[in-house]
């Protein structure tokens, strides 16, 4: 539910009788107004709560209105003054101005005059907001587009999130995993009327199943074992912005119920607690399987899936839009050379080749981890050999998937045939594992995702085949 904001002035005077006839004539028209007597209270007053307007006296003890005109210049350059002074100065006049007040009015205050000076000022103000916002949102849109690409795919995305942005609708994105699904997300918070607000992006396949509701929701304390304190959820720590719930589809169906009641009501229910909380949040879903076929699978509700797809993004993977790869590459390298503090490298004709050709399992997500490790090994000109794309380029550190030959024997003795279709087994269960981590730059849920096993049984192998957790860091350590 939304409110209309209340314009806030702040008066500052050291005359009780100025500042009461002021405050008296803004509340009136609805205003919300503070007062100060001196400089020195005001710059306190509005380092507290920055008021959009300050009516501020020139001749004041302490800190005269000229010496707070240029600490609010310097401190606050947004907000709007307006200079007041009983005795008509024009050397005063020029200097207030000169300084960057908005206008320069005379004791006694007439309200024919004071009110609507003032409300110019606000609606100088609110101008300006709306410009600034329709910059950020030019520059947020132009950086979007740096990072997705410049095929004629990725423009049509760029459009669905200038079109889209804007709105109140709930989003769902859908794409393979790394293709950018968190990228579009965080693009459409900058470009809405939420950018000033937070950003919550939540990966709902990586909460264990116990924790989901209290992670999501909140939870007061004593309401489980181990609930010391007080905690809010998502919802709560997304209030006034966005909240992003990557791969969705992970939700157990009693928390899929929960949501959609949430969604209703605009409000959550933290476990524990006697009374419902109002959350004022925009929910942007993904997934990386089609939710459609999980709803006909019994396995997502048909109910909660059309409460969010108010509107659907679909992202290519990057196979599909290969005229990307290029620019994307050479976005990567020069990330990756400003982190290094060094001249970025170029790509050779070659190099481009082999990227535009490789299948790119881990779409964009991929190719940064491949470009950032070529950033480290190569010279100043990127050769095909600078590029890991295959498993046999993988260095021994981050594979154990031994030559048959290696299989046959153990302490120089001959193996049964059922040990070593096991040992084979395991080592091509390693390599996989260990690929897919490269992958998705080490990400387990989205691995697991990728191998089509849940996260545990996921963990649990990883844990059988001593896969460390950061098997990814030999090969992408940086200076």
């Amino acid at each position: 539910m939304t409110t209309t904001r209340v314009p806030k002035v702040l008066v500052v005077d050291d005359e009780d009788e100025v500042r009461r006839i002021a405050a008296d004539l803004l509340k009136a028209e609805g205003m919300s107004v503070t007062t100060a007597c001196d400089g020195l209270e005001a710059l306190a007053r509005v380092a507290a709560d920055v008021p959009d307007v300050v009516v501020l006296d020139v001749q004041m003890p302490n800190l005269d209105g000229l010496g707070t005109l240029r600490r609010l210049r310097s401190e606050v350059p947004a907000v709007a003054v307006i200079m007041v002074t009983g005795h008509a100065d024009v050397a005063t006049a020029v200097s207030a101005m000169r300084l960057g007040a908005y206008d320069f009015m005379l004791k006694p205050l007439m309200v024919e005059d004071f009110v609507p000076t003032v409300q110019r000022a606000m609606e100088r103000n609110a101008l300006r907001g709306e410009v600034e916002d329709l910059r950020q949102h030019v520059t947020a849109l132009e950086a979007f587009g740096d990072v997705i690409g410049q095929s004629e795919a990725s423009r049509e995305v760029m459009q669905q999130v200038r079109r889209i942005a804007p709105s109140t609708l709930t989003i769902v994105i859908t794409g393979e995993t790394g293709s950018g699904k968190e990228v579009v997300a965080r693009a459409i918070h900058r470009c809405s009327t939420r950018a000033g607000g937070p950003l919550i992006a939540v990966d709902c396949g990586a909460i264990p199943e116990t924790l989901v509701e209290s992670a999501l929701f909140g939870h007061e304390r004593g309401a489980f074992t181990g609930a010391d304190r007080r905690k809010d959820g998502y919802f709560q720590l997304a209030h006034g912005g966005t909240l992003f719930l990557d791969e969705i589809g992970n939700l157990p169906l009693a928390i899929q119920a929960r949501l959609l009641r949430t969604l209703q009501e605009r409000s959550v229910f933290p476990l524990g607690a006697s009374r419902a909380v109002e959350v004022d949040v925009r929910i942007i879903a993904a997934s990386n399987v089609v939710l459609q076929q999980e709803v006909r699978a019994g396995r997502f509700r048909e109910d909660l899936y059309y409460r969010l797809a108010e509107y659907v993004i679909a992202l290519k993977p990057l196979r599909e839009r290969r005229e990307d790869i290029p620019h994307l590459a050479r976005k990567f390298l020069a990330d990756m050379a400003l982190e290094l503090g060094r001249p970025g490298p170029e790509l050779s004709d070659a190099a481009i080749a082999m990227l535009c050709e490789h299948s790119w399992p881990g779409n964009v997500r991929e190719l940064r981890n491949v470009m950032r490790r070529a950033a480290i090994v190569g010279t100043e000109m990127i050769q095909p050999g600078d590029l890991r794309l295959s498993p046999e380029d993988v260095p021994a550190t981050l594979t154990s998937a031994a030559p048959v030959a290696s299989l046959l024997t153990e302490a120089g003795q001959r193996r049964p045939l059922r040990e070593i279709a096991s040992a084979a087994s395991d080592a091509a269960e390693r390599q996989a594992i260990i690929e897919t981590l490269r992958a998705t730059d080490g990400n387990k849920s989205e691995a697991a995702r990728m191998l089509q096993v849940d996260f545990k049984t996921l963990h649990l192998k990883m844990r059988r085949l001593g896969i460390a957790g950061r098997v990814l860091e030999p090969a992408t350590t940086s200076v």
